[in-house]
């Protein structure tokens, strides 16, 4: 069993009650936007971190980061990366990939929107955790936690906090 802890366009903010609610969590996933290397350090310390780049990442989390992830947790495929698009509109960078080998989860940000849905065509599950900072069209910042065990994810939650 594994609780992870996932978040996204944070733009270089990191709100101090994100770390209550991820306290519990094995790990911290991050969908790319980060913003500053200091926020990655500041998730790094805190938990075991797997990260994306965005769009509005500099060099130095360019270099740090891939554009997209893909490992196995719990006996389930993932794919993360940040500009992903929809089940039925994923972007065109991701879509082969994702046709040719689906995930059982595929996760992106950059919407600042968040939606857990299921692609029925391929048999995954997307998520876009929203926007965990301060910039951007949201008005809602948004974190997740959740479980995955045994080839299975359960105990979706959500922090919602306003944006100021």
């Amino acid at each position: 069993m594994k609780r992870i802890g996932l978040l996204s366009d944070t733009h270089g903010f990191l709100d101090k009650e994100y770390f209550e609610f991820l306290k519990d969590v094995d790990e911290i996933w991050h969908a790319g936007d980060i913003g500053t290397n200091e926020i990655a350090d500041e998730l790094q310390e805190f938990k075991v971190l797997r990260a994306v780049f965005g769009n509005i990442d500099d060099h130095i989390i360019r270099s740090r980061f891939p554009a997209h992830q893909k490992f196995e947790i719990e006996g389930m495929k993932i794919f993360m990366t940040h500009i992903g698009g929809y089940p039925g509109r994923y972007a065109p960078p991701v879509k082969s990939e994702i046709f040719k080998n689906p995930p059982d989860i595929f996760i992106s940000g950059h919407s600042h929107i968040l939606k857990v849905m299921p692609d029925k065509h391929l048999n995954l599950l997307h998520i876009n955790p929203g926007a965990a900072g301060n910039r951007g069209i949201h008005k809602v910042k948004t974190v997740l936690r959740f479980v995955l065990n045994n080839k299975n994810i359960s105990d979706l939650e959500i922090l919602e906090k306003p944006r100021k």
